[in-house]
């Protein structure tokens, strides 16, 4: 049994692109090993940089915290929780990063055997899907997470908030002052303290046993109900989850676009069900997500727009222009 490169003639003739089984196995190892090699380099640069991309992801949720009065520090409860944390955060940029790389050597192995038709449907929805990715990772990061975070910390911060009593000073007693700077000062001297406003702590110049200066802090909080430590893996987790459900969902356009091209869908069903695409859009939207109003809110209306968009798609490229006939298909006719 032998499997073709390219479409196989009506005639007996054989076909000078015919494969046998052991040679597509052949080209599927040679495939699979340029795939793995082209991996290594991005996996060590992964690791390279996966500490700060770490701490970049850490900044939105530490803005938020900083902004209730909050400890701006996350919480690792064990000792290998950071060290996962920076692993999946490596995997993560290895996936990202490498999936062009992957899909290519994998466009390499099927295009052959590809029909022209079939190759114009993927030059034309592989990059439309790629910057739909981009375009659903950005979102996320820069929009929904900060608006994400805000709604769970404000929830729970002002539950149970504490009030102290307000009295005047007995006399004879003064405060002291404790001076407020959004830095720290340059060179502090030893037993000197002060409150950093940015970071939120009261820092102090310490020596111990004769050792270097050392600046040490202490996190200040202003009196919330319920105390937030987040841990550093579950936030990772709550990043990882939303990135993946703003990635398929902002494939919706490639959906539409396939459903409409295999001739299940058509423009008009698509325009006349549109309240339904609404509903739809709300309940992929309330199961992608932690489901609170804000990030169900924020996916499900892009959803309904990314719809759209796919029916705008497929009015300007209907099945009758992707799916011409080839010259092939016209002679078999």
């Amino acid at each position: 049994m032998v499997f073709r490169r390219a479409k196989a003639s009506a005639s007996s003739t054989a076909d000078p692109n015919a494969m046998t089984f052991g040679e597509h196995l052949e080209d599927l190892r040679k495939r699979v090993i340029w795939g793995l090699m082209g991996l290594l380099p991005v996996a060590v640069a992964a690791l390279f940089v996966g500490v700060p991309v770490l701490e970049f992801l850490m900044a939105p949720v530490q803005e938020q915290l900083r902004a209730r009065g909050l400890p701006a520090s996350l919480q690792a409860t064990g000792p290998g929780e950071t060290f996962g944390a920076y692993l999946r955060v490596s995997a993560a940029m290895i996936i990202l990063v490498g999936a062009p790389w992957i899909l290519y050597q994998l466009w390499l192995f099927v295009s052959p055997g590809l029909r022209a038709t079939e190759r114009r449907i993927t030059y034309f929805l592989l990059p439309l899907s790629g910057t739909l990715t981009v375009m659903g990772l950005l979102l996320m990061y820069v929009y929904m997470l900060p608006l994400v975070l805000a709604f769970f910390i404000g929830f729970g911060a002002d539950i149970g908030r504490q009030s102290p009593t307000v009295a005047a000073l007995a006399e004879g007693i003064a405060l002291p002052g404790v001076p407020v700077l959004p830095t720290d000062p340059p060179t502090p001297a030893v037993g000197e303290y002060w409150i950093n406003s940015d970071l939120m702590q009261l820092r102090f110049c310490i020596a111990i046993d004769g050792d270097a200066r050392r600046i040490v802090g202490s996190e200040l909080v202003a009196a919330p109900g319920i105390q937030q430590v987040y841990k550093i893996s579950e936030y990772i987790k709550l990043l990882t989850s939303l990135g993946v459900s703003f990635i398929a969902g902002f494939q919706t356009p490639v959906v539409v676009l396939l459903l409409g091209w295999a001739g299940i869908l058509d423009v008009s069903t698509l325009t006349r069900y549109r309240k339904q695409a609404i509903m739809v859009c709300a309940i992929v939207g309330s199961l992608l997500t932690p489901s609170d109003p804000v990030s169900l809110f924020f996916l499900a209306i892009p959803l309904y727009l990314l719809f759209e968009f796919g029916i705008v798609l497929l009015r300007w490229f209907p099945p009758s222009r992707i799916m011409g006939k080839e010259p092939a298909d016209a002679a078999d006719d």
